[in-house]
């Protein structure tokens, strides 16, 4: 994995705003929420103990920076320093390195957000988890439907009617209603505190045959359900485990190491903003040990439901989140091509590499294990309780 600040960082990460998070050792050690400033990395955990406290705040950015120019926040290192120490395997526990940037949020994420996505699914539904079935059922299914579907705008009036039709052609799917539908997909991805960051093992279950990854726009919204900026996300997927049956999607979606999010969060400010978002173009790639390489891309500008949309559909009236919600907004990669076996299409391989980046928002890159080989999830709410005030910061 290349974890070069030149990588990992922001095109222009002198100008953003970027918070993230850092184990910093001590004779109590612990994790803390950081602010990048000068190529260098300030401890926050004396202003605010928690990310997820910074977020729900009336002015994150204002109190990032004076805190920095307070001296409140205390420097830990050049942020080049903690990027490279932060690989799963050289990792020298004496020194900082980054953690996953979100710390109490709920793990959220939003499903079938684009076209190509959205058939995806539903040929995973037609195939009942089969790649081998998978090819047959996409010329079919995707030439019949696939103009259809880019033509409507969900919810609408014309969605409807193009719904009536393709249940009359009995083509239509779950998948279609949510996609298509007044409601978007909205389901819980993760646990908070389990997620993973830059340069950490990702996991997909042993017993998958059929998985891929899934680069995607996270939301950083607060309790207030306003969007206060955004990171990159590995909604890891095993299309075997959902196609089966979509009620198995935690399953599916839901295992150790799973969820990918990094490498910061970059705030909104007056130089980086939504309508700055909406034009996010991801690119990701996959390296394999045997010398195998995919590439792709998945663009917001192509997304059917406005990421403000996505963010009131998760978080309103009827469901609230008083420490703050990640919320992954979907993908436009969907990758298809055989890998091996003729018809298998694509599936990861253990020790695959997968790069994820956007210029705005910098490069999150992690490895391929099994899940039961990562290293396992043990700190939780009540460590990171415990751990803040032996440090005193409670």
């Amino acid at each position: 994995m290349d974890l070069s600040a030149a990588k990992i960082l922001p095109v222009d990460a002198e100008r953003a705003t970027l918070i993230g998070r850092a184990w910093v050792p001590g004779r109590v050690g612990g994790p803390s929420p950081v602010v990048i400033a000068g190529g260098r990395a300030y401890d926050l955990a004396r202003v605010v103990p928690t990310v997820s406290e910074l977020l729900n705040s009336r002015d994150p950015v204002k109190i990032a920076r004076e805190a920095v120019k307070s001296g409140w926040a205390r420097a830990i290192g050049e942020v080049a320093d903690l990027i490279s120490n932060s690989h799963a395997d050289r990792r020298e526990p004496k020194k900082s390195y980054l953690l996953v940037p979100c710390d109490l949020q709920a793990l959220r994420a939003c499903g079938v957000t684009f076209i190509a996505s959205m058939l995806e699914r539903v040929i995973e539904e037609h195939a009942k988890g089969d790649p081998l079935k998978a090819e047959e059922i996409r010329s079919s299914i995707g030439a019949e439907i696939g103009t259809e579907l880019q033509a409507v705008k969900p919810g609408s009036a014309e969605a409807m009617r193009l719904k009536e039709s393709l249940i009359r052609r009995n083509l239509w799917s779950q998948y279609l209603e949510v996609g298509i539908g007044p409601d978007a997909e909205v389901f819980n991805k993760s646990q908070p505190l389990s997620a993973v960051g830059v340069g950490a093992e990702i996991g997909i279950r042993a017993d998958s045959s059929w998985n891929n990854p899934e680069p995607e726009v996270v939301l950083a919204i607060n309790r207030a359900g306003a969007i206060v900026g955004a990171t990159l996300g590995n909604d890891v997927n095993l299309r075997d485990f959902e196609g089966r049956s979509a009620l198995l999607l935690g399953k599916a979606k839901d295992n150790n190491a799973s969820c990918a999010i990094g490498p910061f969060i970059r705030l909104f400010d007056e130089r980086f903003g939504i309508d700055d978002l909406r034009k996010t173009r991801i690119q990701i790639e996959v390296a394999g040990p045997e010398g195998y390489r995919l590439s792709g891309e998945s663009n917001l500008a192509n997304i059917s439901r406005d990421p403000l949309d996505l963010a009131s559909q998760a978080v309103n009236r009827t469901h609230q989140y008083p420490d703050g919600t990640m919320l992954f907004l979907g993908t436009q990669f969907a990758p298809t091509k055989d890998r091996g076996e003729k018809g298998k299409g694509f599936t990861h391989k253990l020790g695959d590499i997968v790069s994820i980046r956007a210029d705005a928002l910098g490069m999150l890159v992690n490895r391929v294990s099994h899940s039961d080989k990562v290293a396992p999830w043990t700190y939780g709410i009540n460590d990171l309780m415990r751990n803040l005030a032996q440090r005193g910061l409670l």
